[in-house]
């Protein structure tokens, strides 16, 4: 089951990457067939081969020997390893199907929001509905703590973007708000303090080794997938460790 779930996450990592980089674009996520950027070379079957095409070819189209980007493989790569650990990390159960749909979900946004900086209305409302669907079969305890969890994080980076006058983008809103629905009220604010974390750090190394500039703007989807995967697949362990911190303390 694990090497199913590997084989699975690399092909579904190889269409979400079509999906993150047609949707923006309003393109057809069906035609035209993947072809290469740059001199327009319509990719065979032995091409489209999740990682090892982009191995056996050194990272270059075989027709023009330009670069492909790295961002391909990686997310292709990323996509199985999540989708081969989920079950450790949330077992065996109908939560696992809400695992994968996440995971899913993040892939596609990160692709999009590294190209464009946009995390498109079209798949959030798809994977609402997905989501919405999921919570019904496998809610919540308590059940309307998804409603809860829906409000809050959709309240919390409104505020946030409407202080910071641009500097977090409305797509983030959205997101939050099903991110919210999939994770309930605390692990909607754990997710939240986790990305902004993740930012901050990451964020500030690339300053210093002076990678982005200091204006430059730094999409903020990887920082959302990284933090809210994390709160959800360690969150309770991670709030339990700071309570008992905090005890401990005083």
């Amino acid at each position: 089951m694990n090497i199913f779930l590997i084989v699975y996450g690399l092909v579904f990592g190889s269409f979400f990457n079509v999906i993150g980089l047609r949707v923006p674009l309003k393109q057809s996520i069906v035609r035209p067939r993947s072809a290469c950027p740059t001199c327009g070379h319509q990719l065979t079957p032995l091409e489209l081969i999740p990682v090892i095409s982009y191995l056996f070819q050194k990272g270059k189209c075989r027709g023009c020997q330009s670069r492909i980007s790295p961002i391909y493989p990686i997310m292709e790569l990323l996509t199985g390893i999540l989708f081969a650990a989920a079950p450790y990390l949330v077992g065996w159960s109908g939560e696992l199907v809400v695992a994968l749909t996440l995971i899913s979900l993040f892939m596609i946004i990160i692709v999009s929001d590294i190209h464009y900086m946009i995390i498109p209305d079209k798949i959030l409302i798809w994977f609402a509905g997905i989501f919405l669907l999921e919570r019904i079969f496998f809610p919540l305890n308590p059940w309307w703590d998804s409603l809860v969890g829906a409000v809050t994080g959709f309240t919390l980076l409104l505020v946030i973007a409407i202080v910071s006058k641009g500097g977090m983008g409305f797509g983030d809103v959205k997101l939050y708000a099903v991110l919210g629905f999939v994770l309930g009220f605390k692990l909607v604010l754990l997710s939240f303090f986790l990305s902004t974390l993740y930012g901050a750090v990451i964020g500030g190394m690339a300053l210093l080794f002076r990678i982005v500039n200091k204006r430059q703007p730094i999409p903020f989807g990887p920082f959302i997938a990284a933090g809210t995967l994390s709160a959800y697949f360690w969150g309770s362990n991670i709030i339990n460790f700071y309570i008992d911190f905090l005890n401990q303390g005083f």
